[in-house]
């Protein structure tokens, strides 16, 4: 999110020494409005992608990520590992914001679930509540009708 610069640091200065600077990218600070201290974090799983949205508490969407976005492919994009990727890179938008507690709501049935959140807190944010909504049919879809030979 936003445009980054790139920050050099001094180090031994040498004439023939090739690691003189050494660059890092650190993302642009937000400004003063734009601060976040409390969200709502989203996380759609399923078998084959896990998708992470930051809201506000009013629903807008704030940053967003999915383990297809990090240059997972094919089936990899739906494992854990996968997951708590997309929860660590989303944690680390969100500190810009100086975010500091959140709400979780998940949806689907996929393997990413929990992982995507345990990625999430390992930087240093707390939970406030967790709330599964995923879908639950009543009676399902019509079965099949008797296969007439």
């Amino acid at each position: 999110m936003g445009k980054k610069r790139i920050v050099t640091t001094e180090g031994d200065k040498k004439e023939n020494s090739k690691a003189e600077g050494k660059t890092a990218v650190v993302p642009k600070q937000v400004s003063a409005t734009k601060r976040l201290d409390s969200g709502i974090l989203h996380v759609q799983s399923t078998y084959n992608n896990t998708k992470v949205i930051l809201t506000d508490k009013d629903g807008n969407a704030i940053m967003w990520s999915s383990s297809g976005s990090l240059g997972f492919r094919g089936a990899k994009k739906g494992t854990p590992f996968a997951a708590a990727k997309v929860g660590e890179t989303l944690a680390a938008k969100a500190q810009t914001y100086g975010l500091k507690d959140i709400d979780v709501v998940v949806k689907g049935v996929g393997s990413g679930r929990e992982s995507a959140i345990r990625g999430f807190i390992s930087k240093g944010v707390n939970i406030s509540s967790i709330k599964d909504t995923t879908p639950v049919p009543y009676n399902g879809p019509k079965p099949k009708k008797p296969r007439r030979v």
